[in-house]
């Protein structure tokens, strides 16, 4: 390092980046859109990524497509489930979630359907970390899984996986899926919000240090909703609207294991298209849910999209992001969360709601 001339001070060190690395997952994409990845790390530690591809979102031709990665980077994608039917008809398969239960084989849930008003729930599952998949199966008619953000598994073995549903109405409403025997069956709760006040869908589940719930997600008010439960998410409080703007789009949150709360999101009101304000990607950070403070910028092209994210923390303590690029690919960046330390902003983004205990308990309606 060069030593600062006589009579004048050092120049200040930079702070080191928390991204640690940038990629696309498929140097070569096998199809010309991609959209909604998922990401998971398997039980023997692999990471493995899938995302739904094909002409265009809801064309016939789109399936899901999966990736592992391997020590050398990730490995060429291969299609692993799609919408076909038994009489032949094809129909496009949505948005695909990976979890890896604390037993069990490693489960792919994904929709396949016309659209996201009339599609269905499919699981299919995986007893070798991702290489060979079982023939796909429908869930039970009124259960479709996780909507697009990963189940929650808490300490008693209870699955909740966080859902939502779209009517031809206009109506939007979160729920949550709930399983006591590893996913084999399902009971849904009512609606967490009135989408005559709310319209919320695409929710994440984050189980704070106190086990206070709270899912999060995406309004057609374009601010992130939130809503807590201290029961484990047997009943839940009043859903409101937090301070961050969000364009109606999918957003992803996990709880660190420092106790911390990460968001990723696009920052940015809604323009008069639906694509506009996705040309922002951000990561946003909360010590108890209410009050988020933005740490870093991943992208930021007024011109291009950058969506659809999915968060992890692997078991090295590293933080794993996958979203949208352009429609045209799936990107892959790892954070250091020992380095997302300071608001990038320097302000809070704070909630409408009041100081106070976060898990505010009340009934599902």
């Amino acid at each position: 390092m060069a030593m600062a001339s006589c009579g004048t001070q050092p120049a200040p060190s930079l702070s080191p980046s928390p991204i640690v690395l940038e990629e696309f997952i498929a140097t070569q994409p096998p199809t010309p859109q991609s959209h909604a990845s998922t990401l998971v790390e398997s039980r023997d530690g692999t990471l493995l990524a899938a995302w739904f591809g094909g002409a265009h979102e809801g064309a016939a031709d789109v399936g899901i497509w999966l990736a592992r990665r391997g020590a050398e980077g990730w490995l060429p994608p291969r299609r692993v489930a799609d919408g076909m039917q038994n009489n032949g008809g094809p129909q496009p398969a949505w948005n695909p979630v990976l979890f890896q239960p604390m037993q069990g084989p490693l489960q792919l849930y994904y929709k396949a359907g016309p659209n996201p008003r009339q599609w269905w729930g499919m699981l299919t599952v995986s007893s070798d970390d991702g290489v060979h998949w079982s023939t796909p199966r429908r869930l039970p008619d009124g259960i479709l899984g996780p909507v697009k953000n990963k189940p929650l598994q808490l300490p008693s073995g209870r699955i909740l996986a966080p859902g939502s549903s779209e009517d031809e109405a206009g109506g939007w409403r979160a729920h949550i899926e709930t399983s006591d025997d590893n996913g084999l069956h399902w009971q849904r709760s009512a609606a967490l919000n009135n989408p005559a006040h709310i319209g919320a869908i695409q929710p994440s589940l984050l189980r704070h240090h106190d086990g206070c719930l709270q899912a999060l997600g995406r309004s057609k008010q374009n601010r992130v909703f939130s809503v807590f439960s201290g029961d484990d998410g047997a009943s839940w409080g009043a859903m409101t609207l937090l301070d961050i703007e969000n364009p109606n789009s999918g957003t992803d949150a996990v709880m660190l294991r420092d106790g911390r709360a990460l968001l990723v999101y696009n920052p940015a009101p809604a323009g008069k298209d639906w694509w506009e304000g996705r040309g922002v990607l951000a990561v946003a950070l909360s010590d108890d849910g209410v009050r988020w403070r933005r740490t870093l910028t991943l992208e930021d092209s007024p011109k291009d999209e950058f969506s659809y994210p999915a968060v992890i923390q692997t078991r090295d303590g590293l933080v794993h992001i996958t979203y949208t690029w352009k429609r045209r690919r799936i990107k892959h960046v790892v954070l250091d969360p020992r380095l997302l330390s300071s608001a990038e902003l320097g302000t809070d983004v704070r909630s409408g709601v009041s100081d106070g205990p976060a898990c505010r308990v009340g009934s599902a309606r």
